[in-house]
């Protein structure tokens, strides 16, 4: 057989191979970027260092990505004169660390050029910005993720769960991305860090039911403090941490406080009008149940609606008819080599 035969063989294989895998797992860039996780690891932990909001931003971001088309990495892409992407939707008007994950797609590219995900970049970055004030690992972060190529406002504004949503709807919303009740109280605890702007929380201070009073399931200290913070319905910029006085650890207080009536918004208040997850969030208040729980959760979540290699091939009709016509070609020289035998 020729040697331009036995290359082309060779090369088929090795398409065919790589295009097969559908599912997310370990070690994904062990051959072809064997220093990926390390050089997300590096960069990460490096920014954390100088920001301790860090870890609320890239936290964030994953949550906010993976809610809308799966966790494809569409709501990094800028919008454009003809579309508006998930960036400029309300709920990430305020997403951050758009910076660092550009940092480190520029590292990995000079390393390993378009070989890692931004999808892949931002779970990792997720996990690893989480884990800097512990310096371990916190939870497993399987890889493999495509990235997306499409990316609405409309959509982000549509799927995305509201601050303002009541138990059920918040129920819904999870489901709707294959996850329980169980992920909502857990995920939520994701909560501990990071802030809320007003706009998110200012009707829960005044006028709530119409006779301009506080939302009656908010503890009234912790309501009078923040009126101090949002000073009228009109304020839309002023920040407030979600965790009153622990917004920068990763910690349980947030289902402390949470026990208190002191849940920043609406869906976190809402978690306590469920027997099940009032239950659940009692639970959450040992450190070590909390985090073996979030690092589960964490994992699920990184893989709502993961495109792969085959997703991919699926959607894109010139590759998948370049894949079918590369298997007739290798069907077609195996059976030239059997009847050469």
């Amino acid at each position: 057989m020729k040697a331009s035969s036995i290359f082309f063989l060779i090369s088929l294989v090795a398409v065919l191979g790589a295009c097969s895998g559908g599912e997310l797992r370990k070690n994904f860039y062990e051959e072809t970027c064997p220093e990926a996780e390390n050089i997300v690891h590096n960069i990460v932990w490096k920014n954390a260092a100088l920001n301790p909001t860090l870890a609320a931003k890239l936290l964030r971001v994953h949550f906010h990505d993976c809610f809308v088309r799966g966790c494809d990495a569409s709501v990094l892409i800028d919008s454009t004169e003809s579309n508006s992407g998930e960036k400029d939707a309300v709920p990430n008007e305020t997403l951050g660390g758009f910076d660092v994950i550009e940092e480190v797609k520029t590292e990995l590219e000079k390393k390993c050029p378009g070989i890692v995900s931004c999808a892949d970049i931002v779970a990792l970055a997720a996990r690893d910005s989480v884990s800097f004030q512990f310096k371990r690992t916190l939870w497993e972060v399987l890889t493999g993720r495509r990235d997306g190529r499409i990316s609405l406002a409309s959509e982000a504004n549509r799927d995305m769960p509201s601050p303002f949503f009541n138990f059920s709807s918040l129920q819904q919303s999870f489901e709707n991305n294959g996850l329980t009740v169980h992920d909502l109280v857990v995920l939520s605890g994701g909560h501990t860090l990071g802030v809320g702007r007003c706009r998110f929380f200012r009707d829960r201070l005044y006028n709530f039911t119409g006779k301009g009073d506080a939302d009656p399931s908010l503890n009234p200290t912790y309501a009078a403090f923040l009126r101090t913070k949002c000073r009228n319905v009109e304020d839309n910029k002023t920040a407030v941490g979600m965790d009153p006085g622990s917004d920068l650890s990763f910690d349980t207080n947030y289902f402390k406080i949470l026990t208190q009536h002191k849940g920043l918004f609406q869906s976190d208040a809402a978690l306590l009008t469920d027997k099940g997850a009032r239950n659940f969030v009692n639970v959450l208040l040992d450190s070590k149940r909390f985090f073996m729980e979030f690092g589960l959760s964490m994992k699920r979540m990184g893989a709502i609606g993961v495109l792969t290699a085959v997703d991919l091939i699926r959607r894109d009709d010139r590759l998948r008819f370049r894949i079918m016509y590369w298997q007739f070609l290798c069907i077609k020289i195996h059976l030239m080599l059997k009847g050469r035998l």
